[in-house]
């Protein structure tokens, strides 16, 4: 299994990773950067998968959080780790938290930032 994540560099432009399982076929990292990707997709944005996305832009014009379309997120995604918290981050700017527990116990923490 594999998939692509977008990394930013420092001048501002993004470049495309391929994610892949590894060797001993843990598909974890894969996942791991689908709900990444996840976290930073709009509704429908994605040509594969509508469903995928939170309306992060809308939010933070409106100043409320898409706490639906997280709730939605973790469900989606909590069949693929052992434990998955998704919470929003107010200061010092708008992002997600990412906590989880892989199948294979690794523990992994991320801030995603609100794309704006």
């Amino acid at each position: 299994m594999r998939t692509y994540g977008r990394t930013y560099n420092a001048d501002g432009s993004w470049n495309w990773v391929e994610v892949q399982t590894d060797a001993n076929g843990d598909s974890s990292y894969v996942w791991i950067t689908t709900l990444v990707q996840t976290l930073l997709l709009n509704p429908n944005e994605s040509p594969f998968y509508g469903n995928y996305g939170i309306p992060a832009q809308n939010s933070v014009l409106t100043q409320l959080y898409p706490d639906l379309y997280m709730a939605q997120t973790q469900q989606q995604f909590a069949g693929y780790f052992s434990a998955l918290l998704l919470s929003k981050i107010t200061a010092p700017e708008p992002s997600y938290s990412l906590n989880l527990v892989t199948q294979s116990g690794v523990t992994f923490q991320e801030y995603v930032p609100i794309p704006q």
